[in-house]
């Protein structure tokens, strides 16, 4: 049997589903909306409250509380707390969804990039060379560009949903990323090639090929956590994370 809280939310669900409430749109006064979903006021509380942690709606002090936008990145953003406690085991798993992702996403940013966003792209992969050329890279700043540099594609493939899921799981898997930049020599140039030739085949629209080199790109790093699994007790964690 539903909870009363449980009703709040599959209401308020349907509201906006049938379109009785669209993004931007204030929800009724509490004691009216609360009629018409025959709920008490606690539970209608706490139903919005959790529908506010989803990113379904916003209360705004002394203004009442809205549907937000729906955006695909605020609907998803959830889950990226959900990747976050995902057991340290399974960080090959992870690693692979991650992939399966962002090798669709090259493949539609192939078809759509602006010049814009391959300028962009281009940006970032420079300041990995500026690391690269220093004396003591900062690995957490590589990393940065790496990750600013797949944001940038995903979200040229024009697939917002797409998008926010890559973020979603990306964020999950930096810690391995800037341990293998840390711990294994010569991954930060290869990873960085890697990078060249997957912005390469996005400037010449290639799908094909920037799925190819998106695929293999990735791979690498899964590689590596087959053979150093990132719970090995014998080495120490990187710093900062």
């Amino acid at each position: 049997m539903s909870s009363q809280t449980d009703v709040v939310v599959q209401g308020i669900r349907d509201l906006i589903i049938d379109g009785k409430l669209r993004p931007g749109d204030r929800l009724p006064i509490e004691k009216d909306l609360a009629e018409a979903l025959g709920v008490s006021r606690n539970p209608l509380r706490e139903g919005v409250r959790a529908l506010s942690a989803l990113g379904v709606l916003e209360t705004r002090q002394g203004a009442g509380t809205y549907v937000t936008s729906l955006d695909s990145s605020l609907l998803l953003a959830p889950m990226g707390f959900a990747v976050d406690l995902h057991d340290r085991s399974g960080a090959h798993h992870l690693h692979a969804v991650r992939r399966v992702l962002e090798t669709e996403a090259a493949g539609l940013a192939a078809r759509s990039m602006s010049a814009g966003d391959l300028a962009a792209a281009d940006q970032m992969l420079q300041r990995i060379e500026a690391e690269l050329a220093a004396a003591e890279p900062d690995h957490e700043a590589i990393i940065d560009c790496d990750i600013a540099f797949h944001r940038i594609i995903a979200q040229a493939s024009g697939n917002p949903v797409l998008a926010a899921l890559i973020d979603a799981f990306g964020g999950r898997t930096t810690r391995d990323r800037l341990w293998r930049s840390i711990s294994q020599q010569g991954a930060d140039e290869a990873t960085h090639a890697e990078h060249r030739s997957i912005l390469e085949a996005l400037s010449i629209g290639d799908p094909d090929r920037a799925r190819v080199r998106m695929a293999a790109h990735l791979l690498a790093v899964e590689d590596y956590l087959h053979e150093r699994p990132p719970d090995d007790p014998s080495e120490d964690r990187p710093p900062g994370v």
